[in-house]
Protein backbone atom coordinates (compact mmCIF):
# COMPACT_ATOMS: atom_id res chain seq x y z
CA UNK A 1 0.00 0.00 0.00
CA UNK A 2 1.50 3.16 -0.72
CA UNK A 3 2.34 5.47 2.18
CA UNK A 4 1.94 9.24 2.70
CA UNK A 5 5.05 10.68 4.60
CA UNK A 6 3.20 13.36 7.42
CA UNK A 7 3.66 16.36 6.69
CA UNK A 8 6.27 17.45 8.72
CA UNK A 9 8.26 14.84 7.09
CA UNK A 10 7.67 16.59 3.83
CA UNK A 11 8.85 19.43 5.30
CA UNK A 12 12.17 18.26 6.24
CA UNK A 13 12.62 16.39 2.83
CA UNK A 14 11.75 19.75 0.93
CA UNK A 15 14.87 21.10 2.71
CA UNK A 16 17.16 18.54 1.90
CA UNK A 17 16.28 19.43 -1.67
CA UNK A 18 16.52 23.24 -1.12
CA UNK A 19 20.47 23.54 -1.59
CA UNK A 20 20.58 21.15 -4.32
CA UNK A 21 18.40 23.70 -6.19
CA UNK A 22 20.67 26.39 -5.72
CA UNK A 23 18.87 29.54 -6.22
CA UNK A 24 18.34 28.64 -10.41
CA UNK A 25 14.32 28.09 -9.46
CA UNK A 26 13.58 31.82 -8.24
CA UNK A 27 13.61 34.84 -10.65
CA UNK A 28 16.61 37.29 -10.96
CA UNK A 29 15.46 39.84 -9.00
CA UNK A 30 15.13 37.29 -6.09
CA UNK A 31 18.89 36.55 -6.70
CA UNK A 32 19.59 40.15 -5.98
CA UNK A 33 20.60 40.21 -10.24
CA UNK A 34 18.75 41.63 -13.21
CA UNK A 35 17.86 39.72 -15.60
CA UNK A 36 20.88 40.54 -18.78
CA UNK A 37 20.61 40.07 -22.59
CA UNK A 38 23.24 38.02 -24.36
CA UNK A 39 24.80 38.19 -27.92
CA UNK A 40 26.41 36.29 -30.01
CA UNK A 41 29.82 37.60 -30.85
CA UNK A 42 32.76 36.62 -33.42
CA UNK A 43 36.48 37.40 -33.09
CA UNK A 44 36.93 40.07 -35.55
CA UNK A 45 40.24 41.31 -37.72
CA UNK A 46 42.89 42.74 -36.28
CA UNK A 47 41.72 46.05 -37.40
CA UNK A 48 42.89 49.16 -35.14
CA UNK A 49 39.51 50.76 -34.05
CA UNK A 50 38.56 53.73 -32.06
CA UNK A 51 39.26 53.54 -28.65
CA UNK A 52 42.42 51.47 -29.11
CA UNK A 53 46.11 53.03 -27.99
CA UNK A 54 48.57 52.72 -30.38
CA UNK A 55 52.04 51.98 -28.56
CA UNK A 56 55.09 53.16 -31.05
CA UNK A 57 58.40 52.60 -30.10
CA UNK A 58 61.34 54.44 -32.15
CA UNK A 59 64.76 52.83 -30.86
CA UNK A 60 66.98 55.53 -29.01
CA UNK A 61 64.36 58.51 -29.60
CA UNK A 62 62.36 57.72 -26.25
CA UNK A 63 60.94 61.45 -26.19
CA UNK A 64 59.07 60.04 -29.83
CA UNK A 65 58.11 56.84 -28.25
CA UNK A 66 54.65 56.20 -25.91
CA UNK A 67 51.04 55.29 -25.69
CA UNK A 68 49.00 57.43 -28.34
CA UNK A 69 45.21 56.89 -28.01
CA UNK A 70 43.23 56.62 -31.56
CA UNK A 71 39.79 59.04 -31.38
CA UNK A 72 36.69 58.25 -32.60
CA UNK A 73 37.50 60.07 -35.70
CA UNK A 74 40.96 56.86 -36.12
CA UNK A 75 42.53 59.33 -35.67
CA UNK A 76 45.90 59.39 -33.84
CA UNK A 77 48.20 62.48 -33.10
CA UNK A 78 51.78 61.27 -33.01
CA UNK A 79 54.99 63.06 -32.22
CA UNK A 80 56.57 64.97 -35.55
CA UNK A 81 54.13 63.62 -37.82
CA UNK A 82 51.09 65.24 -36.37
CA UNK A 83 47.23 63.44 -37.36
CA UNK A 84 47.57 60.35 -38.77
CA UNK A 85 44.56 58.36 -39.53
CA UNK A 86 44.57 54.62 -38.53
CA UNK A 87 41.48 53.11 -39.50
CA UNK A 88 41.22 49.99 -41.47
CA UNK A 89 45.18 49.62 -40.68
CA UNK A 90 46.65 46.33 -38.98
CA UNK A 91 49.43 47.26 -35.97
CA UNK A 92 51.93 45.74 -39.03
CA UNK A 93 50.65 47.86 -41.78
CA UNK A 94 50.58 50.94 -39.47
CA UNK A 95 54.47 49.92 -38.90
CA UNK A 96 55.08 49.81 -42.44
CA UNK A 97 53.47 53.34 -42.99
CA UNK A 98 55.62 55.14 -40.10
CA UNK A 99 58.34 53.50 -41.23
CA UNK A 100 58.40 55.24 -44.29
CA UNK A 101 57.27 58.83 -42.78
CA UNK A 102 59.54 59.18 -40.33
CA UNK A 103 62.26 58.80 -42.55
CA UNK A 104 61.92 62.22 -43.31
CA UNK A 105 63.39 63.21 -39.99
CA UNK A 106 65.28 59.79 -38.83
CA UNK A 107 68.17 58.58 -40.89
CA UNK A 108 67.35 54.69 -39.97
CA UNK A 109 64.55 54.49 -37.88
CA UNK A 110 63.88 51.93 -36.27
CA UNK A 111 59.88 51.10 -35.28
CA UNK A 112 57.50 48.60 -33.46
CA UNK A 113 54.28 49.30 -33.47
CA UNK A 114 51.56 47.37 -30.97
CA UNK A 115 47.70 48.49 -30.88
CA UNK A 116 46.77 48.07 -27.21
CA UNK A 117 43.26 47.20 -26.62
CA UNK A 118 41.41 49.96 -23.38
CA UNK A 119 38.83 47.87 -21.55
CA UNK A 120 37.21 48.35 -18.14
CA UNK A 121 37.86 45.40 -15.97
CA UNK A 122 35.75 44.93 -13.14
CA UNK A 123 33.36 42.57 -10.88
CA UNK A 124 35.27 40.13 -8.11
CA UNK A 125 39.05 41.73 -8.53
CA UNK A 126 41.65 42.91 -6.67
CA UNK A 127 41.99 46.94 -8.39
CA UNK A 128 38.67 47.73 -10.64
CA UNK A 129 39.39 50.10 -13.42
CA UNK A 130 40.66 50.28 -16.88
CA UNK A 131 43.19 48.67 -18.58
CA UNK A 132 45.42 48.49 -22.09
CA UNK A 133 45.52 45.31 -22.72
CA UNK A 134 48.80 43.97 -25.02
CA UNK A 135 46.97 41.63 -27.56
CA UNK A 136 49.81 39.10 -27.15
CA UNK A 137 48.44 38.95 -22.92
CA UNK A 138 46.39 36.25 -21.88
CA UNK A 139 42.73 37.35 -20.27
CA UNK A 140 44.33 35.81 -17.17
CA UNK A 141 47.33 38.30 -17.51
CA UNK A 142 44.59 40.73 -17.71
CA UNK A 143 43.21 39.69 -14.38
CA UNK A 144 46.83 39.96 -13.12
CA UNK A 145 47.04 43.01 -13.83
CA UNK A 146 43.70 44.22 -12.48
CA UNK A 147 44.84 42.59 -8.81
CA UNK A 148 43.82 39.14 -10.09
CA UNK A 149 40.41 37.55 -9.11
CA UNK A 150 39.07 37.64 -5.71
CA UNK A 151 38.24 34.37 -3.80
CA UNK A 152 34.73 34.22 -3.83
CA UNK A 153 34.93 35.48 -8.18
CA UNK A 154 34.15 33.13 -10.37
CA UNK A 155 36.87 32.31 -12.47
CA UNK A 156 34.89 29.50 -14.69
CA UNK A 157 32.14 32.55 -15.80
CA UNK A 158 34.81 35.81 -17.04
CA UNK A 159 32.30 37.45 -18.74
CA UNK A 160 32.57 40.36 -21.89
CA UNK A 161 29.64 42.86 -21.80
CA UNK A 162 29.49 45.39 -24.91
CA UNK A 163 27.03 48.53 -24.76
CA UNK A 164 25.66 46.84 -21.47
CA UNK A 165 24.64 43.60 -23.26
CA UNK A 166 26.80 40.35 -22.72
CA UNK A 167 28.39 38.88 -25.44
CA UNK A 168 28.40 35.39 -25.34
CA UNK A 169 31.62 33.21 -25.38
CA UNK A 170 33.77 30.85 -23.74
CA UNK A 171 36.56 32.72 -22.32
CA UNK A 172 38.95 31.04 -20.13
CA UNK A 173 42.14 32.71 -18.34
CA UNK A 174 44.47 31.10 -21.30
CA UNK A 175 42.65 32.97 -23.95
CA UNK A 176 44.83 35.24 -25.84
CA UNK A 177 43.45 38.67 -26.08
CA UNK A 178 44.16 38.32 -29.78
CA UNK A 179 41.99 35.81 -30.68
CA UNK A 180 39.07 36.63 -28.00
CA UNK A 181 35.65 38.90 -28.91
CA UNK A 182 37.14 41.82 -26.54
CA UNK A 183 37.89 45.00 -28.38
CA UNK A 184 38.16 48.39 -27.03
CA UNK A 185 35.53 49.68 -24.78
CA UNK A 186 34.29 46.15 -23.55
CA UNK A 187 34.13 45.41 -19.84
CA UNK A 188 35.84 41.94 -18.80
CA UNK A 189 33.48 41.05 -15.77
CA UNK A 190 34.43 38.57 -13.15
CA UNK A 191 30.65 37.71 -11.19
CA UNK A 192 31.00 36.33 -7.36
CA UNK A 193 30.30 32.64 -7.55
CA UNK A 194 27.11 31.42 -6.58
CA UNK A 195 25.78 31.08 -3.49
CA UNK A 196 26.00 27.18 -2.80
CA UNK A 197 30.10 27.15 -4.22
CA UNK A 198 30.65 29.65 -1.46
CA UNK A 199 29.26 28.27 1.04
CA UNK A 200 30.25 23.97 -0.20
CA UNK A 201 30.71 23.35 3.55
CA UNK A 202 28.05 24.93 5.26
CA UNK A 203 25.48 22.84 2.40
CA UNK A 204 27.21 19.87 2.63
CA UNK A 205 26.48 20.02 6.51
CA UNK A 206 22.82 21.02 6.06
CA UNK A 207 22.67 18.20 3.03
CA UNK A 208 24.05 15.81 5.53
CA UNK A 209 22.02 16.81 8.67
CA UNK A 210 18.42 17.12 7.40
CA UNK A 211 18.88 13.60 5.19
CA UNK A 212 19.26 11.91 8.73
CA UNK A 213 16.47 13.69 9.97
CA UNK A 214 14.17 12.80 7.44
CA UNK A 215 15.33 9.06 7.80
CA UNK A 216 14.75 9.07 11.47
CA UNK A 217 11.50 10.75 10.77
CA UNK A 218 10.42 8.39 8.00
CA UNK A 219 11.12 5.22 10.64
CA UNK A 220 9.05 6.68 13.41
CA UNK A 221 6.22 6.98 11.12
Amino acid sequence: MHRTLPASSRFLAALVLLPTLGLGGLAPEARGQSQDTTAQAVVEPALIRPGDVVRLQINREPEMSGDFPVDPAGLVVLPRLGEIQVLEETAETLEAKLLAQYRTFLRTPAINVTVLRRVSISGSVGRPGVYNLDPTMKVGDALAMAGGVNPQGDRGDIQVIRDGVRLSTALGQQTAISESIIRSGDQIYVPEKSWIARNAGVVAAVISATTAIVIAAVINN
